[in-house]
């Protein structure tokens, strides 16, 4: 009879199995319920363990195939996981070096093009040329040796670029959009996006990724590696069906998938580890902490094999300091401090107003909106330097020591410092604006870079002044200490402390963006001084209340996501919980009542309370497991609409059940259906297998801030609120939000306290001033001559 069965169960498998994928559909923007998820994943565990444990060897302990071939698949078992992780960090390093090839070839086919072959960029073909100066080199052309006509050609990529970029982004894949962190947090943290880690995700980001960083726009592609590598590490992992069927284990492998696309976004693991504890997970074990290293490390060993850049560096903005800094520059640290943070505040605060009118007024015209931000940003930074060439190629450039062999456009040459000084005060203006404006605009966008770039800029503007100031004032003050035989000032530094505190600043990250800098140069001795600058940045940033921007952008879009830190609301949960509750019966049902209560609401699981009146909580019962049971039972037996429904447990059904005891059973395991068969009969349908008999209650005195730890550090999708064993309510994610944001919305939103406003208006008051005094003495001194 159970052979019969299993065979029915094997023929039934493929019908099933699709049954069961088309209901998962309907749970696209729910949240994951951790606990049930957990308990699922740890009955698969005792089962696999009860059959690892039958005996294969034969009657006198020798050695058979059965045995053998058990070993083998424990140890396959024990090293899945880990196999999945070295495919994944192949699959994304590959993908970083392919793109940054591409990207680079694109910036350049803007300015120009080469004649020993098209497919070469501007620094393979002058390869044997030092710095690859296009005036010297006789293999790459302009486009055109009229100034007029190369503005244009460069601005006219620069809209083909970005239109490309948008309407593939528009017409097949509208998650490719944006940075992707944001989502890829609320996904880490249970939330349910169908699509967001797809393949045609994947593909479009990854096409038009090289595109829109080659139009110009004032955005990043280290955002988007991060979704990038997250969308690789669900392809892979959802081959294998230990992970796909398991959402604990798939959000270990994303996990790690996010390190690894920070690490080959900057060439950096350990930043990227740290990038994953930091800000991605909110729930981080030792062995995820391991596989996300691994991880990494894959992805960089794979990147730098490939060797994009030909050069031995994994980003093109490495690079290396042999000199030392000095103590009495703790001073322009501590500006470079406040200017990251005041620089985050400010981009953070303007670029959600950018974004609700977005929403607002072009949430229709968003390929429109791609193509004239790209047009005005060439526009605007073809007449600049720094603006002109790539970020990453800029930054390259502001971050190196002025040694003689590296000079870009007189960058180093002391009769060219004021002019330098005032074309870098420019390109920090105009990308701060542009990147308020482009960032969040329809195509894929980061911020990480523009950030950096912006603090480049900001950094070596500042280093150049102090450079300068030293050269004036070499013996006196606190110069006095400089050694007079060789520099002082190295402005290059300053650039990169400028960097590392902007993205600090919009990201609100510290120990990351410290780790991430020393990998990038090498060089302990600066640990000290970016220390001190992103302590000065978090100091400032936590003064003005600023958020990163990664949250922001979930509340802004209302994701059901719990912050990090904790509130102090003062009310108990009673005064969050719904009461009025679509509930379950646990007997007295029929088929056609629970058809009819699906139908009419669309709550997405019930609670099962006795039918006595006294509102007993037995249990609750998620609305796909419902459904799903529901569909299956009319093929496993005579089900019709006046069939009796119970969700109560007999003893005698635990006896002939063979499952491991637990408040659920997964509807996509394999014994799923093998217990609707043997609790099957004719007079009614039995349906307790699937109710969580479990469920996590709360009294309704307890304070809301415990309700909420529950919901951070045991992640349910439900909280169910009793008194005394009867029902009074539920709590869920979306409620607390709904609460905190309605009730308390002056604790979640640090702009209502006006604190940044009032900073700017002081700042706009003292530079009035300082512009009138300036003015007054300008006109004393013309009035004495």
């Amino acid at each position: 009879m159970s052979r019969e069965r299993a065979q029915n169960h094997d023929r039934r498998r493929p019908s099933r199995d699709d049954d069961f994928d088309q209901l998962k559909r309907y749970e696209d923007f729910t949240t994951i319920d951790w606990i049930q998820d957990s308990v699922i994943e740890r009955n698969r565990r005792l089962r696999a363990a009860r059959r690892q444990s039958i005996p294969h060897r034969g009657p006198r302990g020798e050695v058979t195939l059965a045995w053998l071939w058990s070993r083998l698949q424990a140890i396959a078992y024990a090293g899945q996981s880990w196999f999945i992780v070295t495919l994944v960090g192949i699959g994304i390093g590959f993908n970083a070096a392919i793109i940054s090839i591409v990207t680079e070839w694109l910036s350049d086919i803007k300015m120009g093009y080469c004649s020993a072959g098209w497919w070469l960029n501007q620094q393979f073909c002058c390869w044997e040329i030092e710095g690859g100066d296009e005036d010297i080199c006789e293999d790459w052309h302009q486009w055109s040796d009229v100034m007029l006509a190369r503005w244009f050609s460069y601005v006219l990529f620069a809209a083909l670029f970005s239109f490309v970029a948008a309407h593939l982004v528009r017409s097949l894949a509208k998650y490719a959009a944006g940075s992707g962190i944001s989502e890829i947090k609320c996904i880490l943290a249970g939330f349910v996006m169908k699509g967001f880690l797809g393949f045609w995700t994947f593909f479009i980001k990854s096409v038009t990724l090289p595109l829109v960083i080659a139009s110009g726009l004032s955005v990043g592609k280290e955002g988007p590696s991060v979704h990038v590598a997250c969308c690789v590490g669900n392809l892979v992992a959802s081959m294998f069906k230990r992970f796909s069927r398991s959402q604990v284990k798939m959000r270990e492998i994303l996990t790690a998938s996010s390190a690894a696309g920070v690490a080959v976004a900057f060439g950096s693991p350990i930043g990227g580890v740290l990038f994953s504890i930091e800000e991605m997970s909110s729930v981080f074990s030792i062995k995820t902490m391991w596989r996300s290293f691994f991880c990494a490390l894959v992805a960089t060993v794979t990147l730098s094999a490939m060797n994009p850049y030909r050069s031995g560096k994994l980003v093109l903005f490495q690079v290396t300091y042999d000199r030392d800094w000095h103590f009495f520059e703790i001073i322009f640290f501590i500006i470079l401090g406040i200017f990251g943070g005041l620089y985050g505040a400010f981009v953070v605060k303007f670029n959600l107003q950018v974004a609700e009118f977005r929403r607002r007024y072009l949430a229709k015209h968003a390929i429109a909106e791609a193509v004239t931000l790209a047009v005005i940003t060439a526009m605007i930074g073809w007449f600049n330097h720094f603006m002109r060439i790539d970020m990453t190629e800029s930054m390259e450039i502001l971050f190196r020591e002025c040694d003689g062999a590296s000079d870009y456009d007189h960058l180093c040459q002391t009769s060219y410092q004021w002019p330098m000084v005032n074309s870098l005060f420019l390109a920090t203006v105009a990308r701060v604006g542009l990147v308020i404006v482009s960032y969040g605009c329809k195509v894929p966008a980061g911020i990480f870079v523009p950030s950096m770039a912006i603090g480049a800029t900001f950094g070596r503007m500042l280093g150049i002044m102090v450079k300068a100031l030293n050269r004036a004032y070499p013996t006196s003050g606190i110069f006095a200490v400089c050694p007079p035989d060789a520099p002082c000032i190295t402005p290059g530094t300053y650039a990169l402390l400028g960097a590392a505190a902007a993205l600090s600043g919009v990201m609100r990250l510290t120990v990351t963006v410290v780790v991430i800098m020393f990998e990038l140069t090498g060089a302990l001795t600066y640990i000290l001084p970016t220390m001190i600058v992103l302590l000065v940045t978090k100091a400032v940033g936590d003064f003005l209340g600023t958020t990163g921007i990664a949250d922001e952008m979930i509340r802004f879009n209302g994701y059901p996501f719990l912050e990090k830190d904790d509130h102090a609301y003062n009310v108990p949960v009673s005064r969050v919980m719904r009461t009025n509750l679509k509930t379950l019966f646990e007997t007295g049902l029929t088929v056609r009542d629970i058809e009819d209560f699906l139908s009419s609401t669309a709550v997405k699981g019930f609670p099962v309370i006795t039918a006595d009146g006294s509102r007993t909580l037995v249990g609750f019962i998620d609305r796909t497991e419902l459904c799903y049971v529901l569909e299956q039972a009319r093929k496993v037996q005579d089900v019709g609409p006046e069939t009796p429904v119970s969700f109560a447990a007999d003893s005698e059904d635990h006896g002939d059940v063979d499952f491991a005891v637990g408040p659920a059973v997964g509807l996509d395991e394999d014994v799923s259906l093998e217990i609707m068969e043997t609790t099957a009969t004719q007079d009614i349908l039995k349906l307790w297998p699937w109710v969580n008999q479990t469920p996590l209650t709360v009294s309704p005195q307890l304070p809301l801030e415990i309700v909420m730890q529950l919901f951070k550090r045991m992640g349910p999708r439900v909280i169910l609120v009793e008194d005394h064993g009867k029902l009074v309510g539920l709590v869920t994610v979306k409620d607390v939000l709904r609460f905190t944001m309605t009730e308390h919305d002056d604790r979640h939103s640090p702009w209502n306290e006006q604190r940044f406003d009032g900073v700017v208006d002081e700042a706009w008051s003292w530079g009035n001033d300082a512009v009138d005094q300036v003015w007054s003495w300008c006109r004393s001194r013309m009035g004495r001559s």
